[in-house]
């Protein structure tokens, strides 16, 4: 019995895009995401962030990348984010 070779390649599943704040600590950064959501009741769009704790292996984003990232296991107590690209560089 043959199976059939092509899989396609795994897509990234919640994965978020945000704006580095901080850069100071060592393999950590702090990532805002910012979304837009229309109020049920009075219907006024309105404006909202969240900020995550990503980790970044290689060092690679600097303050104010745009930067792609995904959920991943705990790396730390509040680590549960991973950094997947920067999208975007800074313009310093």
């Amino acid at each position: 019995m043959t199976t059939a070779t092509t899989e396609k390649p795994r897509e990234l599943v919640g994965t978020k895009t945000g704006l580095v704040t901080s850069d100071k600590r060592d393999k950590s950064r702090t990532v805002e995401v910012r979304y837009q959501f229309k109020h049920p009741k009075y219907g006024k769009i309105i404006t909202r962030s969240n900020k995550f704790q990503v980790h970044d292996e290689q060092n690679t984003s600097k303050l104010g990348d745009m930067v792609e990232i995904v959920s991943c296991r705990p790396v730390s107590k509040t680590k549960t984010w991973r950094l997947v690209k920067v999208v975007e560089a800074a313009k310093n």
